[in-house]
């Protein structure tokens, strides 16, 4: 047997990390600026992080759901302070993805309809209804295409209110800062527009902050920019910085009832140990705040780079844009810069790095880039 080959891989190996650096298989070092699609949230190999999880794994590992576990409640308390969010609830999974089926199914429960408005260029995964609702017909299949799902451009307060006038709309879900559509950011007078018109249509509002939030944006969400309050929120990526985890956070006007979710790891010992050391450091060395000071200081010094068209983000979910496809770009930083970032899109660089990232290393990430783009 071997791996279903549906990834295209750079040829490279990482074999160890250590905060925003990562080491491959020959030893050579790189500065990590994409953080394994902005999963790794407090730098990799955090010690008080492999302190914690690896005194729970010599402890107990994992039992079902059908106990009490008191980590599960202690890391929603700890969410909910973080967050802001202390009145609403904590449903645990293991993935953004499930995250957002979650969100999308109990929003159904909650008003019984099936009709999702979503932003063209989304992403929501690439499960069931997650996909359904991510504007990518090629991981489409036949069996996710149901018809459930309207794309409106983002932004577009006319045609978003209008289609919610409707009255039969279930939920409009919306990434307030697009990561795989390109760094687009939602406006405020939008989401707001948004967010009234969900309240007079008994429509529920959902933000999908499994990119953009948990301090990536400089804020704790987000849509925390924006001055709204989703009925439901979806985390996921740096919530537990690599060990799989996802969660929903709940407005109190949804009712529990026994069964209407479920999962078998979500919310694991393990998991919920991670997570708790997350907020630890995010807390203790104040990342939410270092990534809105040190976005700020990489936006700054790429405008002084003529190549870059366009720059756009919050905090350290940046994209830069090009007037050319940026593959090539990509894999001279790799292999002859050693530095790691992403794509959205053709022509944009995506960078997600660490929430530990310091100025010294972007500056050093700036002038890598500009190395690499006299080939460019």
């Amino acid at each position: 047997m071997k791996p279903f080959d549906v990834f295209p891989l750079y040829d490279v190996e990482i074999v160890r990390g250590r905060g925003c650096n990562v080491w491959d298989a020959d030893d050579n070092k790189y500065l990590d600026l994409y953080g394994g699609h902005a999963v790794i949230s407090i730098g990799h190999c955090h010690p008080h992080y492999i302190e914690c999880v690896s005194r729970q794994l010599n402890r107990l590992g994992f039992y079902s759901n059908s106990v009490q576990n008191h980590l599960q409640t202690e890391f929603a308390e700890r969410l909910g302070k973080a967050s802001g969010y202390e009145d609403y609830s904590l449903f645990l999974i293991n993935s953004g993805a499930e995250a957002n089926e979650n969100a999308l199914k109990l929003a159904s429960f909650y008003n019984g309809r099936t009709r999702v408005i979503a932003s063209a260029g989304a992403f929501h995964g690439r499960t069931s209804l997650a996909v359904e609702a991510t504007d990518n017909p090629k991981i489409n299949a036949p069996i996710n295409k149901n018809s459930h799902v309207t794309f409106l451009p983002l932004n577009d307060t006319e045609a978003f209110v209008s289609e919610i006038a409707k009255g039969d709309v279930c939920a409009v879900i919306v990434e307030c800062i697009q990561g795989v559509g390109g760094i687009h950011l939602a406006n405020k007078e939008f989401m707001q527009a948004v967010r009234k018109a969900c309240d007079e249509h008994n429509t529920v509002l959902v933000c999908d902050e499994v990119q953009c939030g948990y301090g990536r944006s400089g804020k704790f969400f987000a849509h925390q920019y924006l001055d709204v309050k989703p009925d439901l929120i979806t985390v996921a990526k740096g919530i537990a910085c690599g060990f799989p985890m996802g969660g929903l956070l709940i407005s109190p006007k949804f009712k529990p009832v026994y069964g209407m979710l479920g999962t078998t790891f979500g919310g694991n010992h393990l998991a919920c140990v991670a997570a708790l050391a997350v907020l630890d450091v995010i807390e203790n060395e104040k990342l939410v705040s270092n990534a809105a000071e040190v976005g700020e200081h990489i936006m700054d010094r790429c405008r002084e780079i003529e190549e870059i068209k366009d720059i756009r983000g919050r905090g350290l979910m940046i994209g830069l844009e090009f007037d050319k496809p940026v593959k090539e770009l990509r894999k001279n930083l790799i292999f002859e810069q050693r530095v790691f970032t992403g794509g959205a899109g053709t022509n944009i660089l995506r960078l997600l790095p660490p929430l530990c990232l310091t100025t010294g290393q972007a500056d050093d990430f700036v002038e890598r880039l500009k190395n690499a783009l006299v080939k460019f």
